[in-house]
């Protein structure tokens, strides 16, 4: 059984920082790609980064470019998504999600974990 299961979110402080975590289980993820979505209260979930778990390449979307890092530790099965400079309009529910193809749509991915929650206050 796949799972992907994410910690590390919490309440922070604007201008502080989170890495936030995802462990991958229940399959082999080399050849997938994995991904970091993010949902704030009455809104669509949103894309904000992907990592190629082979070759490590990433994509960002414009929007967290230049404040949020993701990255992968093969050996642990864990994908990160390290967020510098929080600001409160980052609060939202944090997920992993893995698919076969890099995308910044939600229909490219099929597994996907249970979120963490970041709440950023002003």
């Amino acid at each position: 059984q796949v799972q992907l299961v994410e910690s590390g979110g919490g309440l922070v402080q604007a201008g502080g920082s989170l890495k936030l975590s995802c462990v991958a289980s229940g399959r082999t993820f080399s050849g997938y790609t994995m991904a970091w979505f993010r949902q704030a209260p009455g809104t669509e979930r949103e894309f904000a980064a992907f990592i190629t778990w082979s070759a490590g390449r990433t994509f960002y979307a414009d929007s967290v470019k230049g404040r949020f890092t993701i990255s992968r530790d093969s050996a642990k099965n864990t994908v990160y998504l390290q967020i510098s400079s929080l600001q409160p309009e980052d609060t939202a529910v944090y997920y992993c999600a893995g698919g076969l193809y890099g995308s910044i749509w939600r229909t490219g991915y099929e597994y996907w974990g249970q979120g963490t929650q970041v709440t950023v206050s002003s």
